[in-house]
């Protein structure tokens, strides 16, 4: 089968709106990784108050560095979990693009297969902002109870 400029710029066309979308993904996928990083510079904050620069243990975690530490922990799974849904939402788009040129190229119906593609990926993207939002909510409820604590501590000066 011989495919023409016509035909190339109509398969281009088609997929354009899910490269566009991919695009949105990456800057979705930004935002977790650097969330992510800030988790683990707050972590090693954390490890390098309690064992030292050397690695050997100065202390023992007060109760108040051993609740951030379990909040870290949960939060850098809820956000590895949404860069994970993210990353198979931008595999999946990928995929919808690969099979838009090839369905058409060659002739092909594979819109149930593109369509059920699609459908996979947004199903991950809408997962990763759940998990996204599920970490915000964590570290604001723990920035809350902080505050919380601080307030209710007498001020001494």
């Amino acid at each position: 089968m011989k495919i023409g400029p016509d035909d190339i710029g109509h398969i281009i066309q088609l997929a354009i709106a899910p490269v566009f979308l991919l695009t949105g993904v990456g800057t979705n996928m930004l935002v977790l990784t650097n969330r992510l990083a800030r988790i683990i510079d707050r972590y090693r904050t954390l490890e390098a108050r309690l064992n030292g620069w050397d690695g050997q243990p100065t202390k023992q975690a007060t109760a108040a560095e051993q609740t951030e530490i379990n909040m870290l922990f949960k939060r850098a799974q809820k956000i590895n979990r949404a860069i994970f849904l993210s990353t198979s939402c931008a595999l999946l788009i990928c995929m919808v693009v690969a099979t838009l040129f090839i369905a058409d190229a060659l002739n092909l119906k594979l819109s149930l297969l593109i369509a059920s593609l699609f459908v996979l990926a947004m199903m991950a993207l809408t997962a990763s902002f759940i998990y996204l939002l599920r970490e915000v909510f964590l570290a604001t409820a723990f920035l809350d109870e902080q505050h919380r604590r601080s307030a209710s501590q007498p001020r001494q000066g």
